[in-house]
């Protein structure tokens, strides 16, 4: 089925598909016209029919619960009502009568009446029930907790209603309560999935009918869709197919014919059209038309019409001219075959734009005169032979050097009657070229018997042949002898040359086994550094174990656990004690840092970090030392900061600084806190008012051990470790640690972090 627009469209659209129309009945393309609109309109009068069953469906399947609702409560009022009024006749029996009186009326009316699914039940005039069908363990129970919260209770003298309650059990019934003369009640249910059961039978026939008559006409829908996606993948093949022949009669400068000879009608495509720079018609042309733009000297349409008619012409292979609207000819090459379409003979073929090629032989003749004469002013003697050794081309040069006669410079005489018509020089001296510049090529130079030098170059071609070209080089062989005396003087100077190069060699070989030795000690080095930090790891878990009986037990003593120690001089050193075995213990586990790093042993487990809440965490830890020194702690976040890093070695770092700000801070000073993220890092800034870092150590500060004051003077306690670890630890996630500080003013220490992790810390790294 082909798109609306194609019946719609101009024949002019293209010339494959103008030609489809033109021979295209008028049924068909008004098949064409009304096929998208039924197209379109199929699915929605599915869906109308589909929806409009169900709304069907759905209300009658409403309408049948509501008529299975009434019945059963018409049904439940008239049987309570019946029951009751036989159990209002002996209103008056005693209890143990009453109760077997009631069992028997409940009985014999189940028997009459189908009452198989009903539950009857009788209370006395306590509510306790006293007669139950069919029999159960309810019997002496309240008829209230047997109803449940939602009891249909009615007044004496009423008459009650059935609804639809849900029992203790959470089963769903309808029930109605009638209050007999006795002072008792008696009430009936049934579960509503009994009751139902009709309604759900005609539910499940007309689901059924629905699903099936919905499924047939879906069938039907897909299948008229699967037959409309086969007719739109056809229109798109045959529109793929046309626009390839359209676009190659196009681009290949082609015009396609249809001549009706008896007729006189011609079609031509468009490309045709637009080979002679006319206007696009949607008409056949006439045989008078085509007549009076063809080249008169070249074809006689005539002739060729009466042998393509009579039948003695089947075929036509012919070249002409026709003329552009411009007013120039354009020469066609028109290749046609005769066809029999309905007993009318047809001329159909394509004719090919062969203007380009007419002028191209033109050019190539006026290019061989041109070469002819180029060849002819060259300086150099020039000869061309063809793969049988017969002369193709030579100038006059060659001629003159052989002194040869017109007639053996002719084209096509063979090789060696060229030589044998000529005189060759004499040759004094030969001298062959051992580098050709390919296979079947040749250079030699040849001093003649005057004193001339010729330069001989001879080469195959790609035909079997070869060229030679003589060329004058006495003036470069003049030169050579004079170049060859200034080598002489050269020799000298290359043999100081080499002097000089063996004693740049001596050097050489000096430098490189220095070069040897300093790669030795160097890896001694490493090999100690090594050492060092596996000696200090293992040192430092030594000195742990004792150092945490020392903290426990000083604790314990301090905390009088087993009894006081005496005096409270005791208690101070107790106190003592455990601040020592603390702050040792700080330093220890600094060093295992430090040596962990150092050995590469320090993994980070990245995970999304919440930069306010480590933060938060770790001035809770400071605020007690801080508030002992009367220092403000500030913070200043851009919003909720977070990025993919290691918890733990984060607040490590912010501990760290943290800590170094407010020990180097002095009373009544500040610390400030500022962190803020951009599309590809995270920064932290932590300043101080503190002492401040002179600017010859700002060189040195980072480094393990390294600290501002010396060891024999220093007034602030530390190992010097906790900055060195917050910038490896820093570095091991990609980022960078800068430090800015003036003495007696403040330090302000600025981190970045890479806000993704491993993949924006490579990608950071490259482009610095």
């Amino acid at each position: 089925m082909a798109p609306a627009h194609s019946a719609s469209a101009s024949t002019g659209t293209d010339s494959i598909k103008g030609l489809a129309l033109s021979v295209a009945r008028p049924a068909y393309r008004r098949l064409l016209i009304a096929e998208p609109a039924l197209r379109r309109a199929v699915p929605i009068l599915i869906v109308a029919f589909l929806v409009t069953m169900a709304v069907g469906a759905l209300v009658q399947i409403g309408d049948h619960r509501r008529q299975a609702v009434a019945s059963v409560t018409r049904e439940i009022r008239i049987v309570a009502d019946l029951i009751a009024d036989r159990l209002d006749r002996d209103a008056k029996l005693p209890k143990p009568e009453a109760a077997r009186h009631a069992q028997e009326i409940l009985e014999a009316t189940a028997l009459k009446l189908p009452l198989s699914t009903h539950r009857l039940l009788v209370s006395d005039a306590d509510g306790n029930i006293i007669a139950a069908f069919p029999r159960s363990p309810v019997i002496g129970r309240k008829l209230l907790a047997t109803l449940g919260a939602a009891q249909p209770l009615t007044t004496f003298g009423a008459e009650a209603g059935v609804l639809e309650i849900a029992l203790p059990d959470e089963e769903a019934a309808f029930a109605t309560v009638r209050n007999l003369a006795s002072g008792g009640q008696f009430a009936l249910i049934q579960p509503r999935a009994a009751a139902l059961a009709p309604a759900r039978s005609d539910a499940t026939l007309t689901t059924t009918l629905f699903s099936t008559t919905g499924f047939v006409v879906l069938i039907l829908g897909f299948a008229f869709h699967w037959q409309a996606s086969r007719a739109r993948e056809a229109d798109t093949i045959y529109d793929m197919v046309r626009g390839r022949i359209d676009t190659a009669l196009n681009r290949g400068r082609c015009g396609l014919w249809d001549w009706d000879i008896a007729r006189g009608r011609i079609f031509w495509s468009h490309s045709m059209f637009d080979i002679l720079g006319l206007p696009h018609r949607n008409t056949l042309l006439t045989f008078g038309e085509l007549h009076a733009v063809v080249h008169p000297d070249d074809a006689d349409l005539y002739r060729l019409a009466s042998d393509v008619a009579s039948g003695n012409s089947s075929a036509i292979d012919h070249e002409f001219r026709m003329r552009h609207a411009r007013g120039h000819w354009v020469w066609l090459r028109v290749r046609c075959e005769a066809a029999h379409q309905n007993g009318n003979a047809h001329l159909i073929g394509i004719a090919v734009d062969v203007t380009e090629q007419k002028s191209l032989m033109e050019k190539t003749a006026a290019a061989d005169i041109r070469l002819r004469d180029a060849i002819e002013t060259i300086p150099e003697a020039f000869v061309l032979w063809d793969a049988d050794n017969r002369l193709v081309l030579c100038n006059n040069k060659f001629q003159q050097l052989h002194d040869l006669p017109d007639e053996a410079v002719k084209s096509g005489n063979d090789y060696q009657a060229v030589l044998a018509a000529g005189r060759r020089p004499v040759v004094h001296q030969k001298i062959e070229n051992e580098t050709a510049d390919a296979l079947g090529a040749r250079t030699f130079d040849v001093r003649l018997d005057d004193g001339r030098w010729l330069h001989i170059s001879e080469k195959r071609t790609k035909d079997g042949g070869y060229v030679s070209v003589g060329t004058d080089i006495t003036a470069i062989k003049l030169h050579e002898e004079m170049l060859i005396e200034s080598e002489h003087r050269q020799v000298a100077t290359i043999a100081d040359l080499r002097a000089s190069q063996r004693a740049l060699q001596a050097q050489t070989l000096e430098l490189a086994i220095l070069a040897d030795k300093y790669s030795q000690e160097k890896n001694r080095a490493e090999e100690a550094n090594l050492a060092k930090s596996k000696f200090l790891a293992n040192m430092s878990h030594e000195l742990r174990t004792p150092l945490n009986a020392i903290i426990g037990f000083s604790e314990i003593m301090q905390s009088g656990m087993f009894g006081p120690l005496g005096a409270e001089k005791y208690q101070e050193y107790c106190s003592d004690i455990r601040a020592s075995g603390q702050y040792l213990l700080e330093v220890i586990n600094d060093i295992l840092d430090m040596s962990r790093i150092e050995a590469g042993r320090q993994r980070i487990l990245w995970d999304t970090v919440d930069l306010n809440r480590i933060l938060h965490d770790s001035l809770r830890v400071l605020s007690g030392r801080a508030q002992d020194k009367g220092i403000a702690l500030a913070t200043s976040m851009t919003g909720n900061v977070t990025f993919v890093g290691d918890r733990r070695a984060v607040k490590q770092i912010l501990l760290n600084l943290l800590s170094n700000a407010v020990k180097f801070t002095p009373e009544g000073g500040k610390v400030t806190v500022r962190g803020r993220s951009t599309h590809a890092s995270v920064f932290i800034s932590i300043r101080d008012t503190g002492i401040g870092i002179p600017e010859a150590a700002l060189k040195t500060l980072g480094r393990p051990f390294e600290q501002v004051e010396g060891q024999l003077a220093k007034t602030y306690p530390g190992s010097g470790l906790g900055l060195a670890i917050a910038k490896s630890l820093v570095k091991l996630h990609g980022g960078s640690m800068r430090i800015r500080s003036s003495v007696g003013v403040g330090t302000l220490v600025a981190v970045r972090m890479p806000l993704n992790g491993p993949r924006s810390a490579t990608a950071n790294a490259e482009a610095a």
